[in-house]
Order: structure tokens, then sequence, then C-alpha cells
């Protein structure tokens, strides 16, 4: 079981002063890898889920579990299904960090794109309301909900693509030229800015997704670590990125017999989410490839951090590779050779 991080004591004691109510505390960390801990809290007949920051020394502007409160709290009042937020508490007592609690939701969550145990009608299901749910996310107008201000509107793949080619080019890395040609092709093919701004979650996927236990329905949108304002199809784009990488490579689904799976293609794919958005600018090889190269990038830091001793070897062993391997299908993408980029 992974270790928690603070006294368990401490809060049952805050629990009772804010919450009220009495009795056993039920406390369980929550596996899988997020940089924010995050609990299972059982306390006086509610079931709920404290996230946090890390313990000891981190960036600034990292963690910002403050930020992942505002946007559940924006959307509680929407279509858009999140955990019902309980409160955020800003202090570093009594648990050493700031830290937020949400009504726990119950549910499936499914960390493998090919959705095995389920049959091929489940898959489509599943697919489809992952599409939707993301085009009800974008639809709700940032300044409707108080969130006019989450973030920096405008030139959004502008700014990114010059902050992640930024890093790639001060990676001590140097050895994928398939990376500094995908990186190329993104600034000649930027597209013009056309104002559109959106709730952007930043790492839509299947396995941010929780799911009526029963239904093929999203319940809750989880992990909101890297939202902000931003462009729909960065959203849209990263949701297309299985379709073209392979298994091995970080879960993908391509090369798999995807309609015996029962999985639809990915124009199927974006074409309902068209059929459920606001106008939107369609989606175009840029998104896509963007999305792939900003991976790519991730990778080489995970790289250069192992590298520097940093970092897990078992998983920087795993996900270093990786780095050429999505510049390669960024490329693949950019260049029309890859799987369909769902231009719709």
């Amino acid at each position: 079981m992974d270790k928690i991080d603070f006294d368990p004591a401490a809060l049952s004691r805050f629990l009772a002063a804010e919450l009220g109510g009495d009795g056993a505390l039920g406390l369980e960390r929550i596996g899988g890898g997020q940089s924010n801990p995050t609990y299972f809290v059982d306390f006086a007949e509610r079931r709920m889920v404290l996230r946090k920051q890390p313990s000891g020394p981190i960036l600034r502007g990292a963690h910002a579990v403050d930020r992942e409160f505002r946007v559940l709290s924006a959307l509680a009042g929407t279509d858009v299904p999140v955990p019902a937020p309980i409160l955020f508490h800003a202090e570093a007592e009594p648990l050493g960090t700031p830290f937020y609690l949400m009504e726990r939701v119950e549910g499936r969550v499914f960390h493998d794109a090919a959705l095995p145990g389920c049959t091929p009608k489940e898959r489509e299901a599943l697919y489809r309301a992952m599409a939707g749910t993301l085009a009800k996310l974008h639809a709700v107008r940032p300044d409707a909900v108080g969130l006019s201000d989450f973030g920096r509107p405008g030139n959004y793949f502008e700014r990114q693509l010059a902050r992640w080619s930024g890093q790639w080019r001060d990676s001590p890395t140097k050895n994928i030229p398939d990376l500094d040609e995908l990186s190329d092709w993104l600034a000649g093919n930027l597209p013009p800015d056309d104002g559109q701004v959106s709730i952007a979650h930043g790492d839509f996927r299947l396995g941010n997704l929780m799911f009526h236990p029963a239904q093929p329905r999203v319940v809750a949108i989880l992990d909101w670590e890297l939202s902000t304002l931003g462009h729909p199809l960065a959203d849209l784009g990263f949701c297309c990125m299985p379709w073209n990488t392979a298994p091995d490579e970080y879960g993908g689904i391509l090369g798999l017999d995807r309609a015996a799976l029962g999985i639809p293609e990915q124009t199927t794919f974006v074409g309902h989410y068209f059929a459920n958005a606001v106008p939107t600018a369609a989606l175009k090889p840029f998104h896509v490839a963007f999305a792939l190269f900003r991976f790519a990038v991730i990778f080489v830091g995970i790289t250069d951090r192992a590298r520097q001793g940093n970092a897990s070897g078992e998983g920087a062993a795993r996900l270093a590779p990786l780095a050429a391997r999505f510049a390669r299908r960024g490329l693949d993408v950019a260049m029309g050779a890859g799987r369909a980029t769902g231009e719709a």
C-alpha cells in the first residue's frame, strides 16, 4: 500500500471540526502515479476523496490544488460531470500541505484504451460517451462560470509550441532528428489564431474518466491538475493519440482490429464530438501531431531526469525510449503517412 504522508489523527480532528460528526476514520491512498497524492476518506458516513500537494519542496505554480478545486466548483452547477467539491484548505496545517475534499463518485475507470472485458457494443458506446462529454466541457463559457481569468486567452498553440520547442532545444538529449523535424513542421503549419477559448482539461483521456457502474455514461471527469483556458482542439487532438500509437507505445490502439473490438475509428469519434460541440474549427493534422510532439518532449524530460538521477529507474527505462517513437508517430500524422487524422 502507498505511504500516507500525513498524520491521520490530524485529519480526523479537522473533519470533526469542519464537517461535524465523529467516528472512525477510513483512509486509503489511491495508487496510479498521480503527482498530487490522492486518498479515499470515509468519515461520519461520508465517502470522500482528498487531494493534496506532495510533501517537500515543489516548483512554483506546480501541484496547484487550489486551481483544481476552483474548476470543480465552477463546473459543479453545469451538466459537465464532476465530483461535488466539499472544501478547500489553503494552510499547511494540519496535513503539511494545502488540500481539498470532494465527494467520492462510484463507477468504473478504464486504464486500457482497448477496453478488455467489454463487449464490442459496450466499447463503441463508451467511446461515444467520451466524445460527448468532452463536447459538454468545451460548450461551457469560461466567463459564465467565473473562469474568465483561469488562463491566458488567445494564441494558445503559438504559446504552447514555443514552450515545448524551447524545452526540447534546452534538453541535453540531442539525438532525435525526427523530433527536430516535427518541431519545424509544426512551426511552419501553425494554424492562425481563431479566438476560440474553452476550459481545457489538459489530460482528457479514457483513464481520467469515471463511467457509471453499469451504463456507458461518464459520471465524473477526474484529475484536473493541468486544466486551464485553452483551445478546444488541444483536448480533442490529445484524445486522438491512441489511434496513432501502438499498444506498447503508452497504451495506444494502432494496429488492433478495432472493427472486431467495436472501437470506433478516429474519424467517427471526432465526428461524434463535433455533432455535440459548439461551432468549432475543424480538427487538422497539426492538432494531433502537436499532441504527439508534446508527449515526445515529456518523454525527453523523463530521459533527462533519469540521467541526472532524479527519476525512477524502472519508469524511466520504460518511458524514455518513447520520445523517438512519438516523434515518428507525429511525423506520420504530419506527412499523411499515419492513420486518418479525423478532419471534420
